[in-house]
């Protein structure tokens, strides 16, 4: 596993609408391997040609975007409030490091909820929900400073690091950066396609799905395979049944989420190529959340589209957590399609 590219993705930052530094950093990594081009909204196009004439399009979708903030209002007092990018959960935001990000560089702030300190709570007052409203960034600015640096709009995202962790590698924005790496890795280690394949790296897909709408409107591919994490509750005090994948049980292949039912007979062809590869792989239905298929699948009368998901741990927290063999797994199932895709016959 490419532990260093990994590394450089999800320390990247890149909230909705400003993906910049991540397409940068696909580029350089598909560079000599693929074709670019970037549309008008910011979705960048890799494409790397099949050997077969007339060959079908087959559409890669991984999103570049993290959840996140903008800067919504600077008070007199220096203190920022913010637009939330992305479902966060109240719960997982308290006490956070961020970074602003301005015109001249990156400063450095913490992420705060207004409630006065635990010794002077009130037990109504501690038994409170925190709502996103009651957060602000503190960057240790008086009022005219921060009007001066910050500007509404400014990204704000959170200040992690990469860590490793046994078999285990965790830091904020797996989702979806890890499954960005699948994409890279796997278009890389495909041997011959027999089909025109696009590798897209999708903007804003955490505010629903927009960039993959856009970029499969733009290519009307045959096929569209999505790729993008989805939840391992294999943790204490969550039933076994709600646990939808486990780490370390390897790729997991969607058969539906909220955004879509992928296809079956491309769900068929993943599960029949895991198998003869001997590729580790487990099956994944998850009744909330969507991916970039959802947003292919009714283009065009209808597109067939199927999802290969990277089992997390606490997804949408700044510990999103991955296996590192699941994602191997995720790379050489990816590969074996690529080459693969064109014996697909998905008609009814």
């Amino acid at each position: 596993m490419n532990v260093p590219l990994l590394k450089k993705l999800t320390e990247a930052h890149g909230v909705p609408g400003q993906e910049d530094a991540i397409r940068e950093i696909v580029k350089d990594e598909l560079k000599g391997v693929c074709e670019f081009e970037t549309d008008r909204m910011g979705n960048l196009f890799c494409v790397r040609k099949g050997s077969a004439k007339q060959a079908k399009k087959l559409m890669l979708a991984a999103h570049m975007d993290e959840i996140g903030f903008i800067v919504k209002y600077i008070d007199d007092k220096g203190f920022l409030r913010l637009q939330p990018l992305g479902g966060w959960d109240p719960r997982q935001m308290a006490s956070q490091r961020v970074f602003v990000h301005t015109q001249g560089g990156m400063l450095n702030g913490v992420l705060m909820s207004s409630t006065k300190p635990k010794h002077l709570l009130t037990p109504e007052e501690a038994n409170r929900p925190v709502q996103i409203d009651n957060y602000f960034v503190d960057c240790g600015l008086s009022g005219e400073d921060a009007k001066k640096q910050v500007r509404l709009g400014d990204m704000v995202t959170m200040n992690r690091t990469l860590q490793e962790m046994g078999d285990l590698l965790t830091c904020k924005s797996m989702d979806d950066r890890v499954a960005v790496y699948v994409m890279i890795e796997a278009v890389k280690k495909a041997k011959k396609p027999n089909v025109d394949v696009y590798a897209i790296a999708t903007v804003q897909e955490e505010i629903g799905l927009r960039g993959a709408a856009a970029s499969g409107s733009a290519i009307q591919p045959d096929i569209c395979v999505a790729i993008d994490i989805t939840l391992a509750n294999d943790i204490p005090g969550i039933p076994e049944q709600d646990h939808i994948t486990k780490l370390g049980e390897g790729a997991a292949i969607k058969i539906m989420d909220s955004s879509l039912i992928c296809h079956p007979k491309v769900v068929s062809h993943f599960r029949d190529l895991a198998e003869k590869k001997k590729i580790k792989h487990q099956m994944e239905i998850l009744s909330l959340g969507g991916t970039d298929a959802g947003g292919v699948q009714r283009l065009h009368g209808g597109i067939p589209s199927f999802t290969l998901s990277i089992p997390t741990r606490y997804v949408h927290t700044v510990n999103e957590t991955v296996h590192r063999a699941d994602v191997d797994a995720c790379v050489d199932l990816l590969a074996a399609y690529i080459d693969d895709a064109h014996n697909g016959n998905y008609a009814y």
